[in-house]
């Protein structure tokens, strides 16, 4: 079955997805039967920002060019019903925690109210009590202060910009340096906090931050220290800037300069994703190393201008994207590779989601999960690993989007842009119902039809509600007075200075 073909089936029931391109001995467990519990592999998790489901050649893009990613989707196992939140904070929050992210405290991408709760032990932390070195590279949003930082939540590597995105800078504590705040160009040549130092990186952003990661990744492997890198890109988050040689062949088609800049960014991380894998290939590192790809959220950009007109950009058939709580703004690739272990080309329909990712890491990595920590609520993946047809029973993954306004009682939004997916159904905003198993894009509100499931769903998602306000920690959360990045980048600049960054050899 072609992709195209495939798009049209998206979402649909296990018996349908059993016929997506997949003969029966590449569905069949490639663990050889034996339990991956406790088998210890390095794990690299590259998560790109704001790139949804039509961002990528190979699920029917056509004017993107993707070859890299491409190829490793041809070769992976592929979770087709994975989900995220629809803001990228959120997502984050939830890998970290294991556990939806209002659970957390962060119920928006700034007022305070990204600060991921320190009470939370975070999946990084976990592993780190494994015996598993931990490195972030890129975008950790998830707290400015010092406390909430990575160094602090189970990172022993850091190499990050502030704020929610390079440049960024809002009231409150969410705010990137200040260099980078005004440079020209802004995605080049940033001032980066590696570990306890501000450095002066020179090139684009997405360029430093693979090798950064990659130079850390040699050295764990070639010290044979098992490892967790974590590289999560800014790009293709606005503002739409990229490499001159990425966004020419946009700009020559007639596209306009937004749309180049997107699209050359989604091209130059294609080049990065190739060169991990390049890296990969010369180190032989594949035997012990799960490689996944995935994004925070559903597709932020979805109209352009070419030649003067404005057209639609592709979007894999969803008729909405990025902070929505329809499919388009949770439902996003998740492609993941382990070479031996992992079949090729093998579709998994079963209902996944983010929050799925802390146990199934920290069981990889025999990293014991400590007693008396939050509540996870997301699953082991391992049956599925193992056995991509395992029974996975049904489950309920609850959608918010949160960002009501600051120092509103929270429920005055609980109806508000809100849903809940089960494998097949997905209940948005207390009044429409869609049957995605057999209407992927949801063009048909079935509510009336189905009395019984609406009313099970909505008792479920009032339980839910009901036990996580208790749990929204930063909904009170003053302003802070400062900048915390600013405040540490001026200090290091009357001490020290700030030095330039010397890239890892590769």
């Amino acid at each position: 079955m072609n992709r195209r073909m495939f798009l049209k089936n998206l979402g649909v029931g296990g018996a349908a997805l059993s016929l997506l391109g997949c003969n029966d001995s590449s569905q069949k467990a490639s663990a050889g039967g034996k339990s991956l519990k406790g088998s210890r592999p390095n794990i690299i998790l590259v998560m790109t920002d704001d790139q949804g489901m039509g961002d990528l050649s190979c699920l029917g893009n056509t004017v993107l060019k993707t070859p890299n990613l491409d190829r490793f989707y041809e070769i992976s196992t592929r979770f087709r019903e994975f989900h995220v939140s629809p803001t990228c904070a959120p997502t984050r929050s939830a890998i970290m925690s294991g556990r939806h992210e209002f659970r957390n405290g962060v119920t928006h991408t700034i007022k305070e109210r990204e600060l991921m709760a320190l009470s939370t032990t975070t999946m990084p932390q976990v592993l780190q009590t494994g015996g598993y070195e931990t490195g972030i590279f890129g975008k950790w949003h998830l707290g400015d202060i010092d406390e909430f930082q990575p160094y602090n939540r189970g990172f022993s590597e850091v190499f990050i910009h502030g704020a929610g995105g390079i440049g960024q800078a809002y009231e409150g504590s969410c705010a990137d340096f200040p260099p980078n705040r005004i440079a020209k160009g802004r995605y080049f040549d940033n001032v980066i906090l590696h570990n306890d130092t501000i450095v002066q990186t020179k090139g684009f952003c997405t360029d430093v931050f693979f090798q950064a990661a990659l130079g850390w990744i040699k050295k764990q492997h070639e010290s044979k220290t098992p490892f967790f890198a974590y590289i999560s890109t800014n790009a293709p988050h606005g503002p739409m800037i990229a490499p001159k040689k990425n966004k020419k062949r946009f700009l020559d088609l007639g596209y306009d300069k937004n749309t180049a800049g997107r699209y050359g960014m989604i091209e130059n991380i294609d080049e990065n994703f190739g060169l991990l894998v390049q890296k990969l290939d010369e180190w032989k590192a594949w035997d012990n190393t799960l490689v996944i790809y995935m994004t925070d959220n559903g597709q932020a950009g979805r109209r352009a201008t070419l030649n003067g007109k404005k057209v639609k950009m592709f979007t894999a058939g969803f008729k909405t994207g990025k902070g929505s709580p329809e499919e388009g703004g949770t439902h996003v690739p998740a492609f993941w590779r382990w070479k031996g272990v992992l079949g090729e080309g093998v579709d998994i329909s079963a209902l996944t989601a983010h929050i799925d990712l802390y146990k199934t890491f920290c069981e990889l990595a025999d990293a014991k999960i400590p007693n008396g920590i939050q509540k996870i609520d997301g699953r082991l993946m391992l049956p599925l690993l193992e056995d991509p047809k395992a029974d996975w029973p049904d489950r309920e993954l609850f959608v918010h989007t949160g960002r009501w306004k600051k120092g509103e009682d929270p429920n005055k939004s609980k109806y508000k842009k809100c849903a809940i997916r089960t494998q097949r159904w997905r209940f948005i905003n207390n009044k429409e119902l869609y049957d995605i198993a057999n209407d992927p894009y949801e063009s048909t509100n079935v509510i009336d039809k189905h009395p019984e499931v609406v009313a099970n769903l909505r008792k479920a998602y009032d339980k839910w509600w009901a036990e996580t306000v208790p749990m929204m920690v930063n909904e009170d959360r003053p302003y802070a007075k400062e900048h915390p990045q600013e405040v540490r980048y001026e200090k290091q600049l009357k001490d020290r200075g700030i030095g330039n960054w010397a890239g890892p050899k590769l």
